[in-house]
C-alpha cells in the first residue's frame, strides 16, 4: 500500500494535529501518511484576518493541492473552514473534539487583572466578549503563532493573552494559563477544538478509509454551530460565538451575537435531535435575526 501524503500547514500547532490524525489513520487501518508542509496566504500575510478576508485564508492552498494530486488529503483547525462547501472537495472526518474553551494566559483570573490592562487578541468575537465582561480593559489586536503571543505576556508588554485552550494544550504551552472561560461567559467560535479531515469528493476509497476517524457527536455538534454561522455571515458583520454538544441524543446549542464595544448581545438556546443539527442552527440564527442581530454593529 502507497504511503498517504497529508496536506498540513508548517506552523508547530498545524504539525502536531496532523500528526495527531495521520497516527490516528496509521492506528486504524494500517496505511502509513506522510506530512507535507504548505504556505498558506494567512501565514505569509501578517495583516490582522478581518483584512485580509479572513475566512478561507489558512484553507485554500491546502485545498489546490488537493484538487491537483499532489497531496491526498488536509488536515484543518475546523473553525479556519469557510461555512461554503468547496467544489470538488469532501469534508470526510471531524475527529472527536478537544476542548472548546477560550484560555485567558496570564497572572490570573479575568477578574485579577488591574484596571486597563491590556489584553491581545486578533479575534473580533474575543474582543467583543472581553470587553462585555471588563469594559474597562485596553484590547490589543495581535497576530503570530502561540509562541509569540505568550511572549507578549512574559516580556510585560501585554498584560494577558486570549487563545484557544486545545491548541495549547495540543503543544504543551498551558503552563501560563490563568482562566479557562466557560461558554457562559465567553462563547468559542463555532467548531473551535475540532479538526476537519478533508480529501477530494470524488476519491470514493480514501473516503471511506478516512470515515473511520469521523466522530458522530462531534459532528452534529459542530454541525449546528457552523449553520448559525453560515446564516449570520450572509446578513450580520458581528462577532459570533456558538457551542453544542450531544449528550443522552439529545443537541444542546447556543450561539451570541455581539456588538464590538461589548455593550449589546443577543444569546439564545436551542435544543434538538442530533440528526437535525443543521436545521437547528439554521433555526436557531433566524430566531437571532428577529431579535435584532443584523442591528449590533449600526452603532448605539
Amino acid at each position: 500500500m502507497s504511503t498517504l501524503k497529508l496536506a498540513t500547514r508548517k506552523s508547530l500547532l498545524a504539525t502536531t494535529q496532523s500528526g495527531m490524525v495521520a497516527d490516528a489513520l496509521t492506528a486504524a487501518t494500517g496505511r502509513a501518511v506522510e506530512l507535507v508542509g504548505i504556505t498558506t496566504e494567512g501565514d505569509v500575510n501578517k495583516a490582522l484576518l478581518a483584512q485580509i478576508g479572513g475566512t478561507g485564508v489558512f484553507v485554500n492552498r491546502l485545498r489546490e493541492e488537493i484538487l491537483a494530486g499532489t497531496v491526498d488529503f488536509a488536515v484543518h483547525s475546523l473553525k479556519d473552514l469557510p461555512t461554503t462547501p468547496a467544489e470538488g472537495i469532501e469534508l470526510v472526518a471531524l475527529p472527536p473534539r478537544h476542548d472548546h474553551r477560550d484560555a485567558l494566559c496570564g497572572p490570573g483570573k479575568l477578574s485579577e487583572l488591574p484596571a486597563g490592562a491590556r489584553v491581545g487578541t486578533g479575534s473580533p468575537r474575543r474582543v467583543a466578549q472581553l470587553r462585555a465582561l471588563r469594559p474597562d480593559l485596553e484590547v490589543v489586536p495581535i497576530r503570530g503563532n502561540a509562541d509569540t503571543r505568550l511572549a507578549k505576556v512574559t516580556d510585560g508588554e501585554l498584560d494577558a493573552v486570549v487563545l484557544a485552550n486545545a491548541g495549547l494544550t495540543r503543544i504543551g504551552r498551558t503552563e501560563l494559563i490563568g482562566e479557562l472561560f466557560e461558554p457562559e461567559q465567553m462563547l468559542p467560535a463555532p467548531g473551535q477544538g475540532a479538526l476537519a479531515v478533508e480529501c477530494r469528493s470524488d476519491d470514493a476509497g480514501l473516503i471511506e478509509l478516512l470515515r473511520v476517524l469521523d466522530d458522530p457527536a462531534t459532528r452534529a455538534a459542530v454541525t449546528a454551530e457552523r449553520a448559525v454561522l453560515a446564516v449570520l455571515e450572509a446578513g450580520c458583520s458581528a462577532p459570533v460565538g456558538a457551542f453544542a454538544q450531544v449528550e443522552n441524543e439529545v443537541l444542546s446549542l447556543t450561539a451570541a451575537v455581539v456588538s464590538l464595544d461589548g455593550t449589546r448581545q443577543i444569546r439564545l438556546s436551542a435544543s434538538g435531535h442530533p440528526e437535525s443539527a443543521a436545521e437547528l442552527g439554521r433555526q436557531l440564527a433566524a430566531r437571532l435575526f428577529e431579535q435584532g442581530a443584523d442591528k449590533l454593529m449600526e452603532g448605539p
